[in-house]
């Protein structure tokens, strides 16, 4: 194989699992509607958030992962190893898919209100389940905060032949990703949803942020260090990066939004997540360019105690995903039925969190006495032969 990607050192690298643990808390306190607590996460302050992390994040761990694999064992295996790691995920998707809808159906009916039902898009499967459950198995029908899974399902099913790609042509297979991806905006390339629209994350757009998180562990990060570390990336990064607040915060208040001209307002607001817009990707980009060269992976400040539990909900990435999803649902009732106080909307963000945290680390620690050596059998003593008489 004439392979011209360089992987990334062997061993866990524990950026990833930081990174990835923020995603997932910020995810849960994104998921519930009025609460004061998610204005810490990234959406607030830039044009991407924490959906653009898990996913470059996922293509990059696919990557680096599989990519040995393939080099090791052969393109076979390490193919056949992302499909069934597609597989997991559809199915974790299809078990949280089926208590999502239960869950919303019972506090519907426990609290008397049939507007959950219609406000987490869930009203249709309890009109036709027949229909609905088939269109949710083949991943047409999505409840609302249930579009991340798909996503990641669609985009690791077709990753073995980018994969395959990458490791003989890496900035080749970047710059046919990334033209997919512009036509795909410009013909409004997209796959349907039931019952009506589109998937509310465009996978001809997303695919690009996870091919570039491949990218980034094949080499691109090494091949850029030295555009990273130059003074004039600096510069120029943090400029677009305070230019992403200022747009940002101009959305959320509209009285800095009405100071501005209304065609730069326009350009930048409503952010479109759908399709990935530019200035989104942009955005992001800059934000891991800064990351490497700001958090080297040798820090010592891994270690630390504080650390310890947004480390371990990156390292049990999909269950505490899933358990988020879950969460923010009882979250955002607790809120609309009990009370939606600030010291409520901070009670339900920080038990969620404490919850999504226990799971991740009993999943740990099941996984570790899973893979528990079994004790030495005792070797037994050869028996004398008889000696005869």
């Amino acid at each position: 194989m004439d392979v011209k990607a360089v992987l990334p050192p062997r061993g866990r690298d524990y950026r990833l699992d930081l990174l990835r643990g923020f995603a997932n808390w910020a995810i849960y306190l994104d998921h519930i509607p009025n609460n004061a607590v998610n204005w810490i996460t990234q959406k607030n302050f830039g044009f991407s958030d924490a959906a653009d992390l898990f996913v470059f994040i996922s293509g990059y761990t696919a990557s680096f992962v599989y990519a040995r694999m393939m080099l090791e064992r052969g393109t076979v295996i390490g193919a056949t190893r992302l499909i069934k790691r597609a597989w997991q995920i559809y199915v974790a998707h299809v078990l949280l898919f089926v208590i999502y809808i239960a869950e919303i159906g019972y506090l519907a009916q426990r609290y008397h209100d049939p507007n959950l039902e219609n406000e987490f898009n869930v009203a249709g499967f309890m009109q036709n389940p027949a229909e609905t459950l088939y269109q949710g198995l083949i991943l047409a029908f999505k409840p609302v905060n249930m579009d991340v899974l798909p996503l990641y399902i669609a985009l690791m099913l077709v990753y073995p032949l980018v994969l395959w790609a990458m490791l003989r042509k890496l900035n080749l297979t970047l710059a046919a990703s990334f033209l997919l991806y512009l036509a795909a905006r410009h013909f409004g390339w997209n796959l349907p949803a039931y019952p009506a629209g589109s998937w509310y994350f465009n996978p001809f757009c997303w695919q690009f942020l996870f091919v570039f998180g491949g990218w980034f562990a094949l080499g691109g990060a090494s091949e850029s260090i030295t555009f990273i570390r130059s003074r004039a990336f600096l510069w120029l990064g943090g400029a677009y990066l305070l230019f992403a607040l200022v747009m940002t915060l101009a959305g959320r208040f509209p009285e800095l939004g009405q100071a501005m001209p209304t065609w730069l307002y326009d350009a930048f607001n409503p952010n479109d997540k759908t399709n990935l817009a530019p200035y989104r990707v942009l955005h992001f980009v800059v934000l891991a360019f800064f990351v490497t060269r700001f958090l080297p992976r040798e820090w010592p400040g891994y270690e630390w105690p504080i650390f310890q539990p947004i480390i371990k909900c990156g390292q049990q990435s999909l269950e505490v995903f899933c358990s988020g999803v879950f969460l923010a649902v009882v979250a955002h009732v607790v809120l609309v039925e009990v009370s939606g106080s600030l010291w409520m909307q901070i009670l339900v963000s920080a038990i969620g969190i404490v919850l999504m945290t226990l799971l991740a680390y009993y999943r740990s620690w099941s996984k570790k006495v899973d893979k528990a050596p079994k004790p030495p059998v005792a070797a037994q003593a050869p028996v004398a032969a008889k000696p005869a008489e």
